[in-house]
């Protein structure tokens, strides 16, 4: 699958699941945390496989995209922080709705400027062809990425790949203890 399609399919699940929350009623405490569970994995491995392989590849080869993609890893550093706030929150807290409505305003706003400017300039740039490599690439990265945002770890590389191995590896023990605790 090439790069793209990946990430646009990354979007689409993003999406899925914010309409989804959005049906929740007003004290659907437990589903909305099941919700922004979801919510949380689906973007903490979506913002680091974009940092550590879509990102860099488009800032070494297409002219001109530098200040766009640095203006998306800053809009993932503020969705990575709410986030992090939102899996410390309990649900049923009175600033939880709010805080979820400012994630999803922020993705999609995120979603919008990627798919109208930045997909375009890269497919032009880029070609089938690398297009595909990097979609391999991105593919790989999701095996091996956090499944909960991590905002104090660096966004580009070369922290970025030191530091979502060792985070993965936090996540996964974390997540096992959860799931046990909870009797998944």
């Amino acid at each position: 699958m090439d790069a793209i399609t990946l990430l646009k399919n990354d979007h689409q699940e993003v999406e899925n699941l914010f309409k989804a929350y959005e049906k929740l009623g007003s004290r659907a405490y437990k589903s909305k945390q099941k919700s922004v569970a979801g919510i949380i994995k689906a973007l903490s491995v979506h913002a680091v496989i974009e940092e550590q392989v879509f990102y860099p590849a488009v800032r070494a080869e297409v002219a001109g995209a530098n200040g766009e993609v640095l203006e998306a890893i800053e809009e993932h550093h503020i969705v990575k922080w709410v986030l992090n706030e939102l899996e410390h929150l309990a649900s049923d807290a009175e600033n939880y709705d709010a805080k979820v409505s400012v994630l999803m305003e922020n993705v999609r706003h995120h979603v919008k400027e990627e798919e109208r400017d930045l997909f375009p300039e890269v497919r032009k740039a880029l070609g089938r062809k690398r297009l595909a490599e990097v979609g391999d690439d991105l593919e790989a990265a999701k095996k091996l990425a956090p499944t909960s945002p991590h905002p104090r770890s660096p966004s580009t590389p070369p922290g970025n790949l030191v530091a979502a191995p060792v985070a993965k590896a936090v996540d996964t023990v974390r997540d096992t203890v959860r799931d046990k605790i909870l009797g998944k």
